[in-house]
């Protein structure tokens, strides 16, 4: 009901797998991450801003990022995700 919550899913030496939940009206503020990642929206209503550039995160949504890509999200609703992430 309140913040983010993130549960580790499945982890080997190629990827992290991980389900996010973010309250309505949590935000993750600008980052980036080392690894190649992808995202699967799984139900709610956010925003993702990858480099500069606003994807609606909805059901169903699939949003790939780069390493370094520079990201951050807001949840308009309860929003919740997988997130995978991959060495390289």
């Amino acid at each position: 009901k309140k913040g983010i919550v993130s549960k580790e899913v499945y982890q080997d030496s190629k990827v992290n797998i991980g389900l996010f939940c973010m309250a309505k009206g949590t935000d993750m503020s600008e980052h980036t991450s080392t690894k190649f990642g992808t995202i699967y929206v799984l139900e709610g209503n956010g925003l993702f801003n990858l480099d500069g550039k606003d994807i609606k995160m909805l059901p169903g949504v699939f949003i790939t990022m780069k390493n370094n890509a520079r990201h951050s999200l807001k949840a308009k609703e309860n929003t919740s995700f997988i997130l995978s992430l991959y060495n390289a």
